[in-house]
Formats: C-alpha cells, sequence, structure tokens
C-alpha cells in the first residue's frame, strides 16, 4: 500500500495516497473570516473552490510553517451522504511516499477523542508514524459548514424591506 508521508511540528505522519488527488504547492488562501480553527480558507482547484484545512493548526496548534516543501494535499472527502467533495490539507515536508502493508501499522493503544483522525502507528528507525484517516477530520459541524449546499441566487437576494 502506497501512503504519502508528512510532518506536523517534528512528528510523522501518513495518508492513504489513493485517497489523494494531486499534492500542489502551498497556495494564496482567500480567509474564511470566523472559520473554525484548522480551516485555513478556500484555493482555486482548476476553477472551483476548495476548502482547506491547516492539518498542523488543528493538531499541534501552530499553522504550518511556509517551507519550500509545505503543500496542499488535495484528497477525495465524502459528505455525510456520500458525496464526493474535494479538501485540501496543508502539511509541512509533503514530499515523500512509503511502501508499506497496512497490517505494518498496529494500534498506539491511545484513542484520544478530540482527535478521532489519528490512526494506528508504524515504527522504523526513525521513530513513530502515525496514519491520519481524512475522513474523520472533519467534525460534523465543521463538515456541514465547508460543504453546505450552495445558495441559489434567488434565495441570497437581500430581502424586500
Amino acid at each position: 500500500m502506497l501512503f504519502l508521508l508528512f510532518q506536523l511540528g517534528n512528528d510523522r505522519y501518513v495518508l492513504d495516497a489513493s485517497r489523494v488527488v494531486e499534492v500542489l504547492p502551498l497556495l494564496e488562501l482567500k480567509k474564511i473570516p470566523h472559520a473554525p480553527k484548522g480551516v485555513a480558507g478556500l484555493f482555486n482547484y482548476r476553477g472551483r473552490p476548495v476548502p482547506a484545512v491547516d492539518l498542523s493548526e488543528l493538531a499541534v496548534d501552530q499553522p504550518a510553517r511556509e517551507r519550500l516543501s509545505t503543500r496542499i494535499i488535495v484528497v477525495k472527502y465524502s459528505d455525510h451522504a456520500g458525496k464526493n467533495l474535494l479538501l485540501g490539507l496543508i502539511a509541512e515536508r509533503a514530499t515523500e511516499m512509503l511502501r508499506r502493508d497496512s497490517k505494518d501499522f498496529v494500534d498506539s493503544g491511545v484513542q484520544l477523542g478530540a482527535a478521532p483522525y489519528l490512526g494506528p502507528v508504524l515504527m522504523d528507525g526513525q521513530g513513530v508514524i502515525q496514519w491520519v484517516h481524512e475522513q474523520r477530520l472533519l467534525s460534523e459541524k465543521v463538515r456541514d459548514l465547508l460543504f453546505s449546499e450552495t445558495i441559489s441566487p434567488a434565495a441570497a437576494a437581500p430581502l424586500p424591506t
């Protein structure tokens, strides 16, 4: 199985590469006023707006550093109805692939309710690598905010006075 390796702070994590659509350089984002923690903004992906989540801010309370290796990982994301959407994940050092059997990852024994996206771990000569499940990154509230249905122009028109 192929994984995309990246860092949050000084720790290493992976995503299932089959969920990755494309890895982009860090782009300028349109900020979303009053966005929840971790929501970095919107970017233009091939003519369509895609929300981006800063994984470092979400996981370790520090925005990703703007390095040459900081990337936006565009992943397939399904809403509660199973509709396929796109989500950008900002991560540092997202430049390497890792081929391992999924059975090489083992349960860490630690379950954090605040971080349901953290999966099993793999130990190698450099330390621990943890699997991130992108489908569990967003709370239901944040998912609904980012992927609410488009408002029709008629519904968005100002109300008569």
